[in-house]
């Protein structure tokens, strides 16, 4: 009788032996005492397959029902190497534990072995060899319990635990038990395979509205048949593969195919093409045709180094980012994508401690008199000294501020440093015109906080005159602005204050409807002027749209018809300058001035032409 072994869970528990009558008669094959009765007669009608086995390891009697058990004859079993029947010898832990016992150095083994039986069935069976006294004959006392069908129902039990009810694929538990046998070491160094791992894990667009709409039977219906296509399609990468992929569901509509021996992202993804066009043919469901289409992250790497956490984490970005791009499709991960991501998390995790802790400065760029080149104003450009990322403009986390609400709070140390420092010019530069400073209000501002309080209470704070203080809104902020926002924009119109439309040309450009705002300046989007780049030394330069001139200056004659004044954004050339003085634009703004500067450098042109 062969067997094959589990793996050893040998025990010493602190049990006594089961056998302790002392009558026993020499055998007539090896020599060693028989039991005798009374207890000769318990021991063989016991069901309990049982066996006595000498020092040496060899069976001295039996009862019959070990022989039945093993499936062989009783009159052959004495003399036998006890250890070969029940397979202890197939490990080195079990056999050392075996030996322990025979020399009554360990209480008990204990251990669970699969055993082929001659009719050619394999039966699962746990061993207990327990040593005899020491004033006995006999060794130690071998007892064989079938435990076949209590293990076919923990198999029966742990598959209804490892899969899903619906769709009878692997479920959750499963998957990331395979996961993290695939991404242990050993599992890809010592079977030769490439030592990559690929997942796709996908969900189903337009599921929820079927599910909602049709019923959870409809519902799981839809699942079961989805199941089968991912199989199939898994079936067909997997065909001639030593490990075809692993098809779970991982709940909901959530699905994964984890490929345990990648060859590469190109695997992955005629994989995942597969998938999206098997999804895309129609399910036909008890009479009733639906649709439904799939997004797919896919994430191919090495499997050394990485953990199912981080694999799992970088899926689900990118089934993200796959739904982000228009759904139906599948994309790849991109670590520059993710670390921008990562960088925008972090960034929005610390925006609100960063106003506490002073990490925000304010620069100012010039606006600039087109008539006569002195400095009329500046705007106010918030910068981030971040102690991580360094210096970052106001485009890597105003529209995180905007999201979370941080807007309101940094805007108010906006306003307030900026209408201090406009103070502070005046004060030191008292025979100079006094320059304004132009301020950036998010909507959000308007509709979160009373900007009209705040601004009243900080030019009070700052003694700033309200005339000398600009507020910008965007072209799409004011354009059909009713209710608060437009009461709001009268009010701070009403206290003196200037209201500027930024970035103008972008957005409605309805200029009719400016004569019903409090507005009075507008700037004309660096777009415009950027169509003015012809230079007159340059024979290479592309030459200017005359359609671009004719629009710019219908717009600035306008806005001066409406009583607005108008400021070019983006001015970079001696050329621009020239051409927009000449069609009348009243200020301007860019490179040819200035880049944005700290405040002491605006100190130094307060008194010289720009």
């Amino acid at each position: 009788m062969s067997g094959t072994s589990e793996g050893p869970t040998p025990t010493a528990d602190l049990i006594r032996p089961a056998v302790t009558d002392s009558n026993l008669q020499p055998s007539p094959r090896t020599g060693a005492p028989p039991l005798t009765p009374p207890y000769s007669s318990a021991f063989s009608a016991a069901p309990l397959a049982m066996a006595v086995v000498d020092r040496e390891g060899l069976v001295t009697g039996s009862n019959p029902a070990f022989a039945d058990l093993l499936g062989t004859a009783p009159a052959e079993l004495p003399g036998c190497v006890a250890a070969d029947l029940v397979d202890l010898t197939s490990d080195a832990r079990a056999w050392h534990a075996y030996r322990e016992v025979l020399r009554g150095r360990q209480a008990q083994l204990r251990c669970t072995r699969r055993l082929k039986h001659p009719d050619g069935h394999s039966l699962w069976v746990q061993v207990t060899v327990a040593p005899l006294p020491a004033e006995e004959p006999g060794g130690a006392l071998l007892s064989v319990v079938d435990i076949s069908a209590h293990r076919e129902l923990q198999a029966k039990l742990r598959h209804l635990q490892m899969h899903d009810g619906v769709t009878r694929l692997p479920n959750r538990t499963l998957f990331f038990e395979r996961l993290s046998a695939a991404l242990e070491a050993e599992s890809y160094e010592e079977n030769g395979t490439t030592g990559r791992i690929g997942l796709c894990y996908l969900d189903l667009d337009g599921f929820k509205a079927i599910n909602d709409t049709l019923g959870h039977r409809v519902g799981d219906s839809l699942l079961a048949a989805v199941a089968e296509r991912l199989t199939r399609c898994a079936e067909e990468a997997g065909y001639a593969r030593s490990i075809p992929p692993l098809v779970a569901r991982l709940g909901g509509d959530e699905f994964a195919l984890l490929v345990e021996d990648s060859t590469g992202t190109e695997q992955l993804a005629d994989l995942a093409e597969s998938v999206l066009e098997s999804l895309r043919a129609p399910f036909d469901l008890s009479g009733r045709r639906l649709s439904v289409s799939a997004s797919i992250g896919v994430v191919e790497r090495q499997a050394a180094g990485t953990s199912p956490t981080a694999l799992m984490q970088a899926a689900d970005t990118t089934l993200y980012w796959a739904k982000a791009d228009g759904k139906d499709r599948w994309t790849l991960f991109d670590p520059e994508r993710n670390a921008h991501r990562m960088t925008r998390q972090a960034l929005a995790s610390t925006l609100r401690p960063a106003i506490d802790r002073g990490e925000f400065a304010l620069e100012y760029q010039p606006l600039v008199s087109m008539e006569d080149g002195r400095l009329r104003g500046v705007e106010a450009l918030i910068r981030w000294k971040h102690p991580q990322f360094g210096v970052l403009a106001p485009n890597r986390f105003i529209g995180l501020a905007e999201e979370d609400g941080s807007i309101v709070p940094l805007g108010r140390w906006i306003l307030a440093t900026a209408c201090r420092q406009a103070r502070a010019w005046q004060v030191t530069h008292p025979d100079e015109p006094p320059i304004f400073v132009s301020v950036n209000v998010a909507v959000r501002q308007v509709w979160d906080s009373d900007l009209v309080a705040d601004v009243a209470r900080i030019l009070k704070e700052t003694e700033l005159a309200p005339h000398l203080l600009q507020l910008e809104l965007t072209e799409s902020a004011v354009m059909g602005s009713a209710g608060r926002p437009l009461q709001a924009l009268q009010a701070l119109s009403d206290m003196g204050v200037r209201i500027a439309i930024d970035d103008f040309g972008t957005g409605y450009s309805n200029l009719a409807y400016l004569s019903r705002l409090p507005v009075s300046v507008l700037k004309l989007d660096g777009s415009f002027v950027r169509g003015f780049q012809y230079e007159s030394d340059n024979s290479t330069a592309v030459p200017p749209n005359p359609a671009d001139e004719v629009v710019v200056e219908a717009m600035i004659q306008l806005a001066h018809r409406l009583g607005l004044t108008v400021t070019a954004e983006c001015v970079e050339t001696l050329s621009q300058a020239s051409r927009l003085r000449r069609i009348g634009c009243d200020t301007g703004q860019g490179w040819l001035y200035s880049r944005p500067v700290p405040p002491d450098r605006i100190s130094e042109l307060l008194s010289v032409r720009v």
